[in-house]
């Protein structure tokens, strides 16, 4: 009874209205796109935005941010000033309308020829909501010969306005406040998010310089690029391209619906294609749209068409060869578009895309035209860049092909149904316990599985040598019985990070079935050159396993010293020598067998008994140098291993004359 009289107080009085402040400070989230540092950090931005707007109408040129000890921050322009004076028409202090009123601005009639034609900021919701999610906030503005005064704490004015004379003619406004903890779950701001934001501004603004000051360290930064997106992509592709940097700009106008009002537009493209780096940003209005929306709908539509027209007339296509897709274009593009209309649909608050349908169709057409002539101007760029646009269609192709098949190989169980030829496992379920001893041929297994504990140790043979795969394609590599069959032992999948081959990424730690992975062969030059083979696929397909230290190397002894009863295993020259100083009497000294011909108790004895063996743990501390090494030995950098041998050379002189 009483839940029912609980639904009937359901009445007209139940409908409630926030007001003032509590319309930002109980749902910042409606605001500012979430109550976290992302909304945090976007209502930074609102105040940002304004200086901006400001500084692209021609009203100063330098923009000074800082991050405070305590968590505040603030943002100094060189503009007109905002007017927080006495406004006649709406009969109440400008402050009044723009710190404490949402959707009260300058920006509502940019599409009319009036104030901010190509505006960032947000039409009167930003300044004020920023004001109501603060903890505080203080505001400077000098503008008309006065020094304009305000202060707000927790979203409600505090003194009013104060308004002093002051001399000269400098103008601008001063905005400093502190993120509420109580309105965002995290106001954590970044020196790293500002360096980014700031960074991104400067690329869009061409000539606006950005100052940024962190208080707490001391540090301060400067951002500016003269020509804009041009100076940028210059500076991130330092050089390394397969075509010249292409720039483009235009202004139309045009409408979204034929009932909807005509606006303005006006755009910035630069692109050009590289091996070494890709790379595709959107801007509007100097917003970053990190989703893209109508400008990224029309980059894709217009350079498939482009590219594949190309093709098609060059006959460069494959007999029923596949269209191009634009993930082949993206993986050698850069390519930056800088756009501004006086009519912008934001897909919401936090701008990170853009709907307009005339945007769109204009973009399109204009980029088709202009890649048409670019084509027919530059027709050896245009073969360049065709051709890798193909290469990395096919490397795809092929891609997605591998994948199929390796996820064929390399999944399943090791039961009678998915066996590996050869492979001996152990009894023990236990990983922490398992060892995968990886043998040099039939004839070492045979002793190793007779020397070893079937309880712990399992074993797997090389037969025959090993692919190199820092040369080798994954389409070859996989192809390799002998490696399919080594990663389906080991259960714990493929590292693949390449642009083309990242879909083949299935690697999992946790599924890896030992906890030792050791390489044994024999100590010749022959055995060398396996266990480089094995820790070069090691370090292509599954690098982590080296850097959580999996994997070891059985040290075979080189010599085998007998003395009466008593043998002695020596595994180095010095060692030989300093067994042979404390043996007295006659002696018997030979080199080492293969592990094929040892015979199993000595097997046990000198590599698979932990108590007497010797592992050594590749423990790569320095991966960069150990990259560079194995890229230099065995990869295609032949004029590095010239010199290499030339220098160091003479030092494994003796290696092969032993072998």
């Amino acid at each position: 009874m009483a839940k029912d009289n609980l639904k009937n107080d359901y009445g007209n009085e139940s409908i409630t209205a926030l007001k003032g402040a509590d319309r930002v400070r109980l749902r910042p989230s409606v605001i500012f796109g979430s109550d976290g540092i992302e909304g945090c950090r976007h209502s930074v931005f609102e105040i940002l935005s304004n200086a901006i707007d400001e500084a692209r109408e021609g009203f100063g040129d330098r923009i000074e941010v800082e991050l405070y000890s305590d968590g505040s921050v603030s943002v100094k322009d060189r503009g007109r000033g905002i007017p927080v004076d006495y406004n006649k028409t709406e009969d109440k202090y400008n402050w009044e309308l723009l710190f404490c009123e949402l959707y009260a601005g300058g920006k509502y009639l940019n599409n009319e020829g009036e104030n901010y034609e190509f505006s960032l900021g947000l039409n009167g919701l930003g300044l004020c909501a920023t004001q109501y999610s603060s903890e505080y906030m203080e505001v400077e503005i000098l503008r008309d010969g006065y020094k304009y005064n305000l202060r707000f704490e927790k979203g409600e004015n505090v003194g009013g306005l104060k308004k002093t004379a002051c001399k000269g003619k400098a103008t601008g406004s001063f905005i400093k406040w502190k993120p509420d903890r109580e309105v965002f779950t995290d106001i954590s701001l970044d020196i790293d998010y500002f360096k980014d934001i700031l960074q991104k501004q400067c690329i869009v603004n061409a000539g606006l310089t950005f100052v940024l000051t962190d208080e707490a360290k001391g540090e301060s930064f400067e951002f500016c690029y003269p020509e804009g997106i041009k100076d940028y992509i210059k500076e991130r592709v330092d050089g390394k391209t397969i075509s010249d940097i292409v720039y483009l700009k235009t202004e139309t106008k045009g409408r979204d619906r034929e009932d909807k009002p005509e606006y303005k537009l006006k755009y910035e493209v630069s692109f050009c294609f590289s091996n070494d780096i890709n790379f595709i940003e959107y801007y509007h209005n100097s917003s970053f749209l990190e989703h893209g929306g109508s400008p990224d709908k029309a980059v894709r539509s217009a350079f498939v068409y482009a590219i594949d027209k190309y093709l098609k007339a060059s006959n460069l296509y494959k007999k029923d060869e596949k269209k191009i897709q634009f993930s082949d274009i993206e993986d050698s593009l850069v390519l930056i578009i800088n756009s501004f209309s006086t009519v912008t649909s934001y897909e919401n608050q936090t701008k990170k895309s853009i709907t307009n349908k005339f945007i769109q169709e204009a973009m399109t057409s204009y980029l088709k035209e202009q890649l048409e002539i670019y084509f027919t101007e530059n027709k050896a760029d245009a073969d360049r860049l065709t051709s890798q646009v193909l290469v990395n269609k096919r490397s795809r192709e092929t891609a997605e092909k591998t994948r199929v098949t390796i996820k064929k190989k390399l999944t399943g169980n090791l039961d009678i149904n998915n066996r590996v030829e050869k492979f001996v496992n152990c009894r023990t379920k236990d990983v922490s316990r398992r060892e995968l001893y990886i043998v040099e041929g039939d004839s070492a297994m045979g002793s190793v599985i007779l020397g070893r504990d079937s309880e712990f140790q399992g074993i797997m043979p090389i037969r025959g040598k090993i692919l190199n795969c820092l040369k080798a394609g994954y389409d070859k590599i996989f192809a390799s019985p002998i490696i399919t069959d080594l990663l389906k032992v080991l259960g714990c999948g493929v590292e693949i990070t390449t642009k083309h081959n990242k879909d083949l990424n299935s690697f999992d730690i946790n599924n890896l079935r030992w906890n030792k992975i050791v390489i044994c062969t024999d100590a010749d030059v022959d055995g060398f050159q396996i266990r480089t083979l094995v820790l070069t696929m090691l370090y292509r397909l599954t690098p982590t396993l080296i850097d959580q230290k999996k994997v070891y190397i059985a040290e075979s002894p080189l010599y085998e010293i007998t003395a009466g009863k008593n043998t002695y295993f020596a595994y180095t020259e010095k060692e030989k020598a300093d067994i042979l100083k404390k043996i007295k009497g006659k002696y018997h000294i030979q080199r080492s067998k293969g592990l094929g011909e040892n015979e199993p108790e000595m097997m046990w004895q000198t590599t698979m008994n932990p108590a007497t063996r010797r592992l050594i743990q590749v423990c790569p501390e320095d991966v960069q140098k150990t990259a560079m090494v194995f890229d230099m030995l065995l990869g295609d950098d032949l004029k590095g291993r010239k010199e290499h041998i030339e220098l160091y050379g003479h030092k494994y002189i003796d290696l092969t004359e032993l072998s």
